[in-house]
C-alpha cells in the first residue's frame, strides 16, 4: 500500500517536473509577443470608444455644422455614433473571412506580423480624424481596426496551439483571453480625464495602437514559425526541428516530431481543407457543432449588457457621477484577475468544468441581478447587491467562456482542418457580435431589467450542450481528442487512424521518410480522417 501511494506521488512529481520544463523562454516571449500586438488590441478597441465618447459626438457635430451650415440632429447623430461602435464587428467578420488564405500562404508569425499594417493604418486614420476634420477617418480606422481583429483572434490562437506542448497547451491558450482583459483595463485606465479622458487629448486613445504594433513587429521577427506549420504544410523538417527545440529549451525533439507525423498518418490528406469540405466531413461534424456553440455562446452570454447598465447601477448605489470612470476600473481589474486565475487553473481542473462552471455560475448570478435590479428602489442596499453580481458575472465569464472557446477550436481540428475551422468560429463570433450591439437596445427596452433572463436562458443552453457533448481534452494530443468525438460521429477508431490501404504496414520509420511524397501526390484514402 505505501509503495502503491509512493509510486503514485512519484508519478505526480514527475508530471509537475515536465510541466515547469515545458515553459520555455522563447515559448513564453511568443505568447506575450504574439498576444500583446493582437488580442491586447482587441480588448482596448472595445473599451477606448467609451470615455470619449462625448468629445467624438461634439466632433461629429462641429465637423457636421461646419459642412453643411447646421447642426446635425439627435437621430442622425445616434446613427453615426451607433456606426462607429458596431462596425469594428463588421471589420472582424472580414478579417476572419479573409484569415484562412492568409495563414496558408504566409505561415502563423509572418500573419500575425502583417495584420500590424492594419493596425497601424487604422491608428493614423483615427487619431488624425479630428485633426483633418474628418469623422469619416473614425469610422474608416474602426473598420480597419476590426478586420485587424478578425486576423488576430484567429491567427493568434492558431499560434499558441501549434507551439505549445499539450501539457500547457490550456494555459498558454489563455493568454489570448489575459491580453484581451488587459486590453480592456489599459483602455479604462488611458480613458481617465487625468490621462487621455479630454476633449483635446481624444486622438491620443487611437494614436496609443501603434505601441504594441511596434512592439511586436521589433520582437516577433527573432522568433520562430509553427513548427507544425513548418513540418506538415512546408514539409521543412530541419527548420521545424529548430523551432521545436527553440520553444521547448531542449535539443531532442523526436518525440514531437513523431508525435507530430503520427498526426499527419490519421489524416487522410495533408493538404489544407476549405470550410466545405470541413462541413461535409463527417468525423467532425460534433466539433464544428460544439465549436459553433462555444464561440455563440461567448458573444450571446450577456456580458455586453453587463458593460450597458453598470455606469446606471453605480449612480443608484450613490457612487458620485465624477468617481464612476475609477469605480468603474474595479470591472477591467476583476476580468484580468479572473482571466489570470483560468490560466492557472486550466490545466488542473480542466476545459469542462471552468468553461460549464462559468455559464453555471453566470446563470446563478443573472437571476440574482434581475431580483436586485427590479427591486433595488425599495431596498436601500440591493444597489450594492448589484454591484457584486456585476462583478461576479465578469469573474464568471473570465474564468472559462471569455478564453476556453478558443483554445477548443485549436484543439479540436487537426493541422489541415484548422484554419477552416479558425474561420468559421471567428465568422460566428464576429456575427453574434454584430447581432447582440444591434438588437441589444430592442431587447432592453421591450423587457428592461428582464433582459437578463434572456441571457440566462442562453448560458443554460449552452452549459447543458456542453455538459453533454464536450469530452475533456487536457492533456490530450490532438488525435486523441478527435478520437474522442469518433463514437458520436459514428465513425470507427480504426478508420479514423488509417492512413494507408489496409494491408500497408509501415514503421514510423519508413512512414516518416515517405511523409512528403505522400504529400506531393494529394492522396486521398476513403474514410480516413
Amino acid at each position: 500500500m505505501e509503495s502503491k501511494h509512493q509510486s503514485h506521488g512519484e508519478i505526480k512529481e514527475e508530471k509537475a517536473v515536465k510541466k515547469k520544463k515545458s515553459w520555455s523562454g522563447s515559448l513564453i516571449a511568443a505568447a506575450l509577443t504574439g498576444a500583446f500586438g493582437s488580442s491586447f488590441l482587441y480588448g482596448y478597441n472595445l473599451s477606448v470608444v467609451n470615455a470619449p465618447a462625448v468629445f467624438i459626438k461634439k466632433f461629429y457635430n462641429e465637423t457636421w455644422e461646419r459642412r453643411y451650415g447646421f447642426s446635425v440632429d439627435e437621430s442622425t447623430l445616434t446613427l453615426l455614433w451607433s456606426i462607429t461602435v458596431s462596425i469594428f464587428a463588421i471589420g472582424g467578420l472580414v478579417g476572419a473571412i479573409i484569415v484562412t488564405p492568409i495563414v496558408k500562404f504566409f505561415g502563423r508569425k509572418c500573419t500575425l506580423l502583417l495584420n500590424n499594417v492594419f493596425a497601424v493604418a487604422a491608428a493614423l486614420l483615427m487619431s488624425l480624424s479630428l485633426l483633418a476634420g474628418s469623422f469619416e477617418m473614425l469610422i474608416l480606422g474602426r473598420i480597419v481596426m476590426g478586420v485587424d481583429a478578425g486576423i488576430s483572434l484567429s491567427a493568434l490562437p492558431m499560434y499558441l496551439n501549434e507551439i505549445s506542448p499539450k501539457e500547457i497547451r490550456g494555459s498558454l491558450g489563455q493568454v489570448t483571453a489575459i491580453c484581451i482583459c488587459i486590453g480592456v483595463f489599459t483602455g479604462q485606465v488611458l480613458g481617465l480625464p487625468e490621462i487621455f479622458g479630454q476633449e483635446s487629448r481624444w486622438p491620443y486613445l487611437f494614436g496609443a495602437i501603434l505601441v504594441p504594433s511596434l512592439i511586436q513587429v521589433v520582437i516577433l521577427p527573432f522568433l520562430p514559425e509553427s513548427p507544425r506549420y513548418l513540418l506538415l504544410e512546408k514539409h521543412n523538417t530541419s527548420k521545424a526541428e529548430k523551432a521545436f527545440q527553440t520553444f521547448l529549451g531542449k535539443d531532442d525533439v523526436s518525440q514531437e516530431i513523431e508525435e507530430v507525423l503520427a498526426e499527419s498518418r490519421a489524416q487522410r490528406n495533408t493538404k489544407l481543407v476549405s470550410i466545405l469540405q470541413l462541413l461535409r466531413t463527417r468525423a467532425v461534424r460534433w466539433q464544428i457543432a460544439t465549436t459553433v456553440v462555444a464561440m455563440g455562446c461567448y458573444q450571446l452570454c450577456g456580458l455586453n449588457a453587463i458593460w450597458y447598465y453598470t455606469h446606471n447601477i453605480f449612480l443608484e448605489a450613490g457612487i458620485n457621477p465624477e468617481t464612476i470612470p475609477y469605480v468603474t476600473l474595479s470591472t477591467g481589474a476583476i476580468e484580468t484577475l479572473a482571466a489570470l486565475f483560468s490560466s492557472l487553473a486550466i490545466e488542473r481542473l480542466g476545459r469542462r468544468p471552468l468553461l460549464i462552471g462559468g455559464f453555471g455560475l453566470m446563470i446563478v448570478f443573472f437571476a440574482v441581478l434581475t431580483v436586485s435590479l427590479t427591486l433595488q428602489k425599495t431596498v436601500e442596499w440591493l444597489p450594492y447587491l448589484s454591484i457584486f453580481c456585476i462583478l461576479a458575472i465578469i469573474a464568471s465569464f473570465c474564468i472559462g467562456p471569455g478564453g476556453i472557446p478558443f483554445v477548443l477550436t485549436g484543439e479540436f481540428f487537426q493541422q489541415s482542418q484548422r484554419p477552416a475551422a479558425f474561420m468559421i468560429a471567428g465568422t460566428v463570433n464576429w456575427l453574434c457580435n454584430f447581432a447582440v450591439g444591434l438588437l441589444f437596445p430592442f431587447i432592453q427596452s421591450g423587457l428592461q431589467t428582464y433582459c437578463f433572463l434572456v441571457f440566462a436562458g442562453i448560458c443554460f443552453a449552452g452549459a447543458t450542450y456542453l455538459f453533454f457533448v464536450l469530452p475533456e481534452t487536457k492533456n490530450k494530443t490532438f488525435h486523441e481528442i478527435s478520437q474522442a468525438f469518433a463514437k458520436r460521429n459514428k465513425v470507427s477508431l480504426e478508420m479514423q487512424e488509417m492512413n494507408h490501404h489496409p494491408g500497408e504496414r509501415k514503421s514510423s520509420v519508413e512512414q516518416e521518410s515517405n511523409f512528403t511524397p505522400s504529400v506531393d501526390n494529394g492522396e486521398t484514402k476513403k474514410g480516413i480522417v
